[in-house]
C-alpha cells in the first residue's frame, strides 16, 4: 500500500512537472503597468499595486500595512488577438488563509467582453511554492481581437505583473469600461474573502453589472473607522463613498467612532454621497449565544446611529444589504458569504446606491 501512494504521488509530482513546463518558451511578455490599470483608489504609490501609500500615510499596523498593499478590486484592461495568455508575475506579501481558495488569495481572473457583456473566461494561479514561474491562463482562442478584464489577487502584494501573448500577436491598453469613482471602505467582506475567485468579491460584481467603478479598500477585519484610514480616505479623488464599517467594530466603537469619521470625511469631500451599509447577518449566530448578542448589538447601534446620523448630516445615508439566501447556505465559514453569497449582496444594494448615485449626476 505505501510503495503504491508512493508510486502514485510521484506520477502527480511528474504531471504537475508537466504542465508547467509546457509555457512555451517563445511566450512574448508585457509589463501590465502599459496597460490600463484600474479600480485603484489613490495614485502615485511607491508601487504601483498598493493601494495606499504606507510610507505616506502612517498608523497601520503590520496586517493593515500587508492588506492595503495587496491587490483587492484592481484589474488591468487589455485588448489582444492572441490565442493563448500567459502571466508571470513577482510577489511580496502572499497569503495562503483556510477559507479561500489560492486562485482568490493569489491568483487571477479573466473576463472577456462578449456581445457588450463581460463574460467569464478563465482563472488560475502559479502553482504553491512558484509563484514567480509563468503560467497558462487562457488557451485554444481564436485570433479576433478582444476586450480583456482582468482581476487581481484579494489577498497578496505584486511587485511586478507581466502578460504574455503568443509571438506575432496584438496587445494593447484599453479605457476603462466602468464610469465615475467610488470609493468603498470596508471588512475581509468588501476585500473579498471566501470569493472562490477575485472577480466574484461584490465590489467587482457590482461594477461590472451596473458599469459604475468601485474602488476596493477592504481591510480584513480592520475596517475600525481609524483616524489614520480617514486620513487617506480624505485624500482620495472619488465623486462618492460606500462604507461596509459595521462589520469589524464593537457596538462600543461604532459609538465613539462614527460621527467623527462623518465630520472628518465631509469636510475633505464637502457636497459628496457618504453610503453606510448595514453589516450583514453571520451564520454563526445561529446557535452560539455569545456571537448572536455580539452581532445584535452592533447592528442595533448602527440601526440607532444612522438614524440620527442621516438627519444630522446632508449627504449621509443607509443601506440594509443582504448576502443570506432564504435557506441559509450562503456562509463558507459562518462568516463569510460564498460567491453566491456575494451575489446576492451586490444585488441587494444596486438599487438603492444607483438612486443615491444619481442624486448626484453619478450614472
Amino acid at each position: 500500500m505505501k510503495r503504491s501512494l508512493s508510486v502514485t504521488l510521484f506520477f502527480l509530482f511528474v504531471l504537475c512537472g508537466m504542465l508547467y513546463a509546457q509555457v512555451p518558451k517563445d511566450v512574448v511578455y508585457h509589463d501590465a503597468l502599459e496597460f490600463n490599470l484600474i479600480g485603484k483608489i489613490m495614485d502615485g504609490t511607491s508601487n504601483p499595486y498598493h493601494r495606499i501609500d504606507t510610507l505616506k500615510y502612517k498608523g497601520f499596523t503590520k496586517s493593515e500595512n500587508d492588506q492595503v498593499r495587496s491587490t483587492s478590486g484592481l484589474a488591468i484592461v487589455f485588448k489582444t488577438n492572441s490565442p493563448a495568455i500567459y502571466l508571470r508575475a513577482s510577489y511580496g506579501y502572499k497569503n495562503y488563509g483556510v477559507n479561500t481558495m489560492g486562485i482568490a488569495l493569489r491568483g487571477y481572473d479573466l473576463y472577456i467582453k462578449d456581445k457588450g457583456q463581460w463574460l467569464w473566461a478563465s482563472s488560475a494561479c502559479p502553482a504553491l511554492n512558484k509563484e514567480n514561474n509563468p503560467f497558462l491562463l487562457l488557451s485554444g482562442m481564436d485570433k479576433e481581437e478582444k476586450e480583456c478584464l482582468l482581476y487581481l489577487p484579494l489577498y497578496s502584494e505584486l511587485y511586478n505583473l507581466e502578460i504574455g501573448v503568443m509571438p506575432g500577436s496584438d496587445i494593447s491598453t484599453a479605457e476603462s469600461p466602468f464610469r465615475g469613482r467610488v470609493g468603498i471602505f470596508g471588512s475581509s467582506y468588501t476585500q473579498g474573502i471566501s470569493a472562490g475567485r477575485p472577480g466574484m468579491a461584490y465590489p467587482a460584481q457590482f461594477t461590472r453589472h451596473t458599469g459604475i467603478q468601485l474602488l476596493s479598500l477592504g481591510c480584513s477585519g480592520n475596517c475600525k473607522m481609524q483616524p489614520y484610514f480617514a486620513d487617506a480616505l480624505c485624500d482620495a479623488d472619488v465623486d462618492a463613498f460606500i462604507f461596509d464599517a459595521f462589520s469589524n467594530p464593537n457596538a462600543e466603537m461604532i459609538a465613539e467612532r462614527l460621527f467623527p469619521f462623518i465630520e472628518k470625511i465631509q469636510k475633505a469631500h464637502p457636497g459628496k454621497p457618504l453610503i453606510f451599509q448595514q453589516t450583514i447577518y453571520r451564520e454563526r449566530r445561529n446557535f452560539n449565544h455569545e456571537v448572536e448578542s455580539t452581532e445584535s448589538a452592533k447592528q442595533e447601534m448602527a440601526e440607532k446611529l444612522m438614524a440620527e446620523a442621516v438627519k444630522k448630516y446632508k449627504d449621509v445615508y443607509f443601506v440594509r444589504p443582504c448576502a443570506t439566501s432564504a435557506d441559509h447556505e450562503t456562509s463558507v465559514d459562518g462568516i463569510h458569504p460564498s460567491d453566491e453569497g456575494y451575489r446576492l449582496w451586490a444585488e441587494s444594494i444596486e438599487k438603492p446606491i444607483l438612486k443615491i448615485l444619481g442624486k448626484y449626476g453619478i450614472k
